[in-house]
C-alpha cells in the first residue's frame, strides 16, 4: 500500500503551511508525505532548501503534478482561488477533484494572515460537501468576522435572499442569546452557539468535541448559491 500523500497547493512565499503540515499530521499518520506545490519557480526553487525526507516542493498549478501520476489523499489550497473570479471556481474544483484518490479531500479555503478567522469548503471526488467556518475564540466579538473571509464561491454571495447571509446572520444572533455564557469561557459560549445552530435546523456536523475548537461545519447543501 502506498503511502499517504498530502498536497499543499499554493503554499506562498515560503513554505512554512507545507512543513507545518507534515508536523502535525505525522502525529496521527508517521508515514506520510506531503508536497508543497507552487507556480512561481522562484519560490520552488527556495523551498527546496527546506526539504525533508517527508516534505517536497515541484512547480505546478491546479494539474497537481505528482510524481508517477499519483492521485492525492488530500489537497490543501488556503488563499488561492480567492486570485480568481467567481466564474472560474467550479471548473477549478472539477479539474482538482480529478487528482484525489478514492475518499479523498480537498480543501478549498481563506483565512486571514495569523490563521484566526477561517472558512473552507470540502470537496470529494463527486463535489462539494461541507463548509465550515472556524474562528479564534479568545476576544471574539462576532462570529460573522468571517464574511470577511469567505471562499470565493461565497463571497460575492453574503447578500439577502442566499443563504450563507441567513447562516452568518442566525449564527451571530445565537451567539448573542449564549452570551451569559461568556462569563464560564468563550467555549462553552460557542458549545452553546453551535448546539443551538442544530437544535434551530440547521445541517450541523460533528461533536462537541470539534466544536470547542471553534468550529462550525454544515452541509453544503444548506448555505451553497442559488443559481
Amino acid at each position: 500500500m502506498l503511502d499517504p500523500l498530502v498536497v499543499d497547493l499554493g503554499y506562498g512565499a515560503a513554505p512554512h503551511t507545507a512543513l507545518e503540515l507534515a508536523d502535525r499530521l505525522a502525529l496521527v499518520q508517521p508515514r506520510l508525505r506531503v508536497i508543497g506545490i507552487e507556480i512561481d519557480p522562484e519560490r520552488v526553487a527556495s523551498a527546496q532548501t527546506s526539504a525533508t525526507e517527508r516534505v517536497s516542493f515541484v512547480r505546478g498549478g491546479f494539474e497537481i503534478p505528482l510524481p508517477e501520476n499519483r492521485t492525492a489523499d488530500v489537497i490543501r489550497a488556503f488563499n488561492v482561488l480567492r486570485q480568481y473570479d467567481e466564474s472560474e471556481v467550479a471548473e477549478i474544483w472539477t479539474r482538482v477533484q480529478t487528482r484525489l484518490s478514492p475518499g479523498g479531500i480537498f480543501l478549498d479555503g481563506t483565512c486571514d494572515e495569523i490563521g484566526r478567522v477561517a472558512t473552507w469548503v470540502s470537496l470529494g471526488k463527486d463535489g462539494p460537501e461541507s463548509f465550515t467556518v472556524s474562528l479564534r475564540l479568545a476576544e471574539l466579538d462576532t462570529p460573522s468576522i468571517a464574511a470577511e473571509r469567505l471562499v470565493k464561491a461565497l463571497i460575492h454571495r453574503n447578500v439577502e435572499g442566499e443563504e450563507i447571509h441567513r447562516f452568518l446572520r442566525d449564527l451571530d444572533r445565537q451567539w448573542m442569546v449564549a452570551a451569559p455564557l461568556q462569563v464560564y469561557s468563550p467555549i462553552q459560549r460557542w458549545t452553546a452557539t453551535v448546539r443551538a445552530m442544530k437544535d434551530s435546523g440547521w445541517s450541523v456536523q460533528g461533536t462537541a468535541a470539534v466544536w470547542r475548537l471553534g468550529e462550525i461545519t454544515v452541509d453544503w447543501s444548506a448555505v451553497s448559491p442559488r443559481r
